[in-house]
């Protein structure tokens, strides 16, 4: 009897064991089905080769930039300059582009879900519709003209991403046999608007603005004489000119280093990190499930006086993700908060739109007051230094930086802001590494760039 006994507990244990690992394997079905689907290793999804052989990607206007083709074959879109312009958005065949939609959305364009499955390659996939414009990213490849960087403009209203593009890049129907080893195509695979940080140059001075707005009572009062250099501690902040006597307006547009780099120091290091942790610069985003990389700032209290006035003027050790700073452009536009970017306008599966896409919106950013002193301070930087004839019917509001990275090396220029025009509530990045003076050089990437997507809302 005894021994029964023990085979019949036995055989409860076992079967409470096979239980448990039944829910454990219904439960991690549930949370992770999608990612085993979409594993390369999912013959009934991917070839040989690990290329996904289900689903198409459309831009929001229609236009198709991948899908498979009556041989089995994933094929891109015919023209090799929108190719390339895209690739950062659609992906690489072979998955190393992570934040690609080929590999980004996997699970989207194979239509899986927990009841029936994934589509495989025979039912053709789900229609991916993402909210970028390839006409409008072929335009922003081309500004940049051969040098590295990244181009964005989202509507920091609704969230959609009209352009996103990250250079260099190459053809992904023809890769170049030296891909891996020549230098033009160094960080091919790293979207840079996404996964990389930077050095801001003057952008950062927003964030040191809106910082003082608030903190200091008489700063719209007061005035500052620039003879070119300034003292601060022990060390010497330059000025690319002497700016002569100004006041907080002035010194924007002038973008004076040594203003900013005395406000910063009046302000404190303890106070200038908690602005831009408010600013979202410290921040990684979430766009529709792509993690954005995180801005970093050294204002410590062992920090030298000389230091932090560097790094309240965007210098020092100061790093910004470009993503997170178009958002904080958007905030600035928008009163304080804004949408947080998307890529995906709507999924199709069999000819049928899936649940639709939500606009989510970002905390505060910046106080609504502050936004809308520190936005008409940017919007007459364009008129008093810009030049409004480079941005015609824009109401824009923009800040450049020139960022300094080195005597070896040339800076990175740097043009953000926003439009505030009805029908384009728009914000931007511009980043040209290396490229030299950030109202030059990127301020003009940026006109090529917004009066095309002015002319694609008209």
């Amino acid at each position: 009897m005894k021994k029964l006994e023990r085979r019949a507990l036995l055989c409860l244990v076992l079967a409470g064991c096979l239980l448990a690992g039944l829910v454990l394997f219904v439960a991690l079905w549930a949370v992770r089905g999608e990612h085993w689907a979409s594993s390369a290793f999912n013959r009934h999804l991917y070839n040989s080769q690990g290329i996904l052989m289900s689903g198409t990607v459309l831009d929001r206007n229609g236009e198709v930039l991948t899908t498979v083709d009556e041989d089995g074959n994933r094929v891109y879109v015919g023209d090799k300059a929108r190719r390339t312009a895209t690739l950062h958005v659609v992906g690489d065949l072979y998955g190393n582009i992570s934040t690609g939609a080929l590999s980004a959305f996997a699970q989207k364009l194979t239509g899986y879900n927990l009841i029936f499955g994934a589509f495989g390659a025979e039912q053709g996939g789900n229609n991916l519709y993402l909210t970028v414009d390839a006409e409008l990213n072929e335009v922003a490849y081309q500004a940049l003209g051969g040098k590295k960087g990244t181009v964005a403009v989202y509507n920091y209203k609704t969230g959609e991403i009209l352009c996103l593009v990250s250079a260099p890049a190459y053809d992904p129907m023809n890769i170049p046999s030296d891909l891996e080893e020549n230098e033009k195509y160094e960080g091919a695979y790293l979207n840079r608007f996404f996964s990389s940080t930077f050095t801001p140059g003057s952008v950062f001075k927003t964030v040191t603005l809106a910082a003082a707005l608030e903190e200091i009572p008489d700063l719209e009062s007061r005035t500052w004489t620039c003879e070119g250099s300034t003292q601060i501690g022990e060390g010497v902040v330059t000025c690319t000119s002497a700016h002569g006597e100004q006041n907080i307006r002035d010194a924007l547009a002038n973008s004076c280093n040594g203003v900013f780099g005395q406000l910063a120091v009046e302000l404190g290091g303890d106070t200038l990190e908690r602005y831009a942790e408010k600013a979202g610069l410290t921040s990684s985003y979430s766009i529709n499930g792509i993690s954005t990389a995180k801005g970093s700032f050294s204002f410590g209290s062992e920090v030298s006086q000389t230091d932090l006035a560097w790094g309240g003027v965007g210098q020092y050790h100061d790093s910004v993700n470009p993503c997170a700073l178009m958002i904080y452009m958007g905030a600035i536009a928008n009163g304080g908060k804004a949408a947080v970017p998307c890529l995906i306008q709507k999924v199709e599966s069999q000819g049928l739109p899936t649940l639709p896409q939500f606009t989510r919106r970002t905390k505060t950013l910046i106080s609504p007051d502050t936004a809308e002193k520190v936005a008409d301070m940017m919007e007459n930087n364009v008129q008093a230094a810009y030049g409004t004839k480079r941005f015609p019917n824009m109401e824009l509001g923009a800040k450049s930086g020139t960022a300094e990275v080195g005597s070896e090396e040339k800076p990175h220029a740097w043009f953000a802001g926003f439009l505030k025009n009805e029908d384009a509530p728009y914000a931007f990045v511009v980043l040209v590494e290396n490229g030299g003076s950030g109202a030059d050089v990127a301020g003009t990437v940026a006109s090529k760039v917004l009066k095309a997507a002015l002319e694609r809302v008209n």
